[in-house]
């Protein structure tokens, strides 16, 4: 709780035009994540992180576990 981790994202093609996206979180109570990635802990728990791109809507999803 109250750490913060940035997570780490990688849009394939490597030549995609367009590799700008929107990061959202499942359950904000548990850990917030911004538009740059950086995941903050706010409470234990577990929360899923999801990345969407704006070309195409493509996603990518990771568990984020907040712990004492």
């Amino acid at each position: 709780m109250g750490a913060t981790e940035t997570l780490i994202l990688s849009v394939t093609p490597a030549d995609a035009t367009d590799k700008t996206g929107k990061w959202t979180v499942d359950k904000s109570a548990v850990a917030t994540v911004d538009q740059n990635g950086k995941a903050a802990g706010i409470t234990t728990g577990t929360a899923k992180a999801k990345f969407t791109t704006n070309d195409g809507g493509f996603t990518a999803e990771c568990t984020i576990t907040v712990t004492e």
